[in-house]
């Protein structure tokens, strides 16, 4: 015999979404592209043909952004294009077949027996308590231990890389990834290495806001004054005391900015001048010196009229303003 199912009016219809949609995709997509998914999911159960400018019309989103959406989608292998539109791929295969390459992914239970310690078992389950609410996808377990295995990051360290993630409302695999490669490049592998990151990144915020507001700058700094500042602090291995005594040389100046203060702090540096003390020594020197000259200058009814230039040591350290 023949069974046949009575069509259902859409009232009393539903659409399902499998949950790995929420635990591996969701945070990786914006708004409007979520939108798309959803709405291919459910035209697709009515076996529905759409042009692309009618479904934005439809969900009142930009053309431009429909495509990008399906590109995105289709990078992620959720959608797989053919020539006369897109196939919607299954989310669960997917992801039970990631869970199935060899030497790349593991089931969380592998994961958990092959962990170097019972240590990093509770970690991984705390990761999984506190920002997943314990629901955690397999994949999850995959890049963490891979994560462990590329950045050898000590328990504390990955689960603080969570947190820090978490607290920026960024819980997403890509985001992670960039932040962990950050703290890689800067050489954290151990809480203690993480806490000093953090108290030399805050210091030098802190300096940056300091030096920003004596040069009367209450905006942004551009990404290469930013650079000059951290090449003073890192390469040089200044002190902020250091940068103030160059910050008052700025106040003779009609201009000052930080193309100055490099000249500065780059000429102290070639003179491994490292301390306030030696700085002050070095600058009261250079004054006496340039007072001894302008008195003979004075005697000998000598005047030099070349045009000041901060490449110049006179012009660098001149005490009067430039015109």
């Amino acid at each position: 015999m023949k069974l046949e199912s009575s069509d259902k009016s859409i009232l009393f219809s539903h659409t399902e979404i499998p949950d790995v949609f929420f635990t591996e995709y969701l945070s990786q997509a914006s708004g409007d592209y979520i939108k798309v998914y959803l709405c291919l999911i459910f035209l697709t159960k009515y076996d529905k043909d759409i042009k692309l400018n009618d479904l934005s019309k439809k969900l009142n989103v930009p053309f431009s952004t429909i495509q990008s959406a399906l590109n995105f989608w289709e990078d992620l292998g959720v959608v797989t294009k053919k020539i006369n539109g897109y196939i919607l791929n299954d989310l669960q295969q997917i992801e039970l077949h990631k869970s199935f390459v060899p030497n790349v992914s593991l089931s969380s239970e592998k994961i958990k027996q092959n962990a170097k310690s019972e240590y990093r078992a509770r970690a991984i389950e705390s990761i999984n308590n506190t920002y997943f609410q314990g629901i955690m996808s397999p994949s999850w377990y995959s890049d963490i231990d891979l994560w462990f295995k590329k950045y050898e990051f000590d328990e504390q360290v990955m689960v603080a890389l969570f947190d820090y993630c978490f607290n920026k409302s960024a819980l997403h695999k890509n985001y992670i990834q960039t932040v962990a490669e950050s703290w890689s490049h800067n050489k954290i592998k151990t809480y203690n290495d993480l806490e000093n990151y953090f108290q030399k990144y805050e210091n030098m915020t802190k300096i940056k806001k300091s030096i920003a507001k004596k040069l009367g700058r209450y905006g942004n700094l551009t990404q290469f004054e930013e650079a000059y500042i951290e090449k003073w602090l890192l390469d040089y291995g200044f002190s902020l005391d250091i940068i103030n005594i160059a910050l008052r040389k700025t106040t003779s100046k009609t201009n000052p900015n930080f193309d100055y203060l490099d000249k500065l702090l780059s000429d102290w540096h070639t003179r491994n001048l490292s301390t306030v003390q030696e700085i002050e020594t070095f600058l009261a020197e250079l004054k006496k010196k340039n007072k001894n000259i302008k008195e003979l200058e004075k005697k000998t009814n000598y005047n030099n009229y070349q045009k000041r230039d901060y490449n110049n040591l006179n012009d660098l350290y001149a005490n009067k303003k430039a015109e």
